[in-house]
């Protein structure tokens, strides 16, 4: 595991494609090279990968620098499963909350969506699986008490993250994705 993670290091930081994408830029080649995988394995997440993907949430823009989040790490594996049905023991679940009642030119749901976005980029550059989930949203919020959701705050998205089973590529492991020129216009 120690070793794939410092190549997949090695590779980002060098330019080399990662999952046969390659632009020549790290950023956005570990755009490109990001999936969402779904063969996530036992071997846990350690507190080093956790604090780094924490630290880039918490670097995310927001609107007039509000900085609208909190984050629950929840690690315990009887809530995981109550919050994920297809839980593995090693994974763990974010859950991003956003404070009640912001003020005008705020936007929570955004701000909160752009450190899960930040917290994504991290953990699949640092070769970890990550998925985007908003189904655990609503039982997070009917055990604020349990997961310390602070007190006007509330359950916005989760970020599930884990290793994976065997290291799949972006282009055979990820869904098809609409072509360029089905999503972009240009106004001449």
């Amino acid at each position: 595991m120690k070793t794939r993670f410092v190549i997949l290091i090695v590779a980002v930081l060098a330019g080399f494609p990662v999952y046969g994408q390659s632009t020549g830029n790290a950023v956005t080649d570990a755009l490109l090279a990001a999936y969402s995988p779904r063969n996530f394995s036992s071997v846990p997440v350690t507190d080093q990968q956790i604090d780094l993907i924490l630290r880039c949430g918490i670097k995310a823009p927001s609107a007039r620098n509000t900085q609208p989040w909190r984050f629950t790490v929840v690690r315990e594996e009887a809530t995981l499963k109550k919050l994920v049905n297809n839980i593995v023991p090693g994974n763990i679940l974010i859950i991003i909350s956003g404070a009640e009642g912001s003020g005008t030119g705020v936007s929570v749901d955004f701000d909160c969506a752009l450190a899960t976005e930040n917290m994504f980029i991290a953990a699949s550059g640092l070769g970890l699986g990550a998925r985007i989930i908003a189904g655990p949203v609503k039982a997070a919020a009917d055990m604020k008490d349990t997961l310390h959701i602070p007190v006007g705050f509330r359950p916005v998205m989760a970020l599930r993250l884990g290793n994976v089973e065997k290291q799949a590529d972006g282009v055979t492991g990820a869904t098809t994705r609409k072509s360029i020129e089905e999503i972009v216009n240009y106004v001449k």
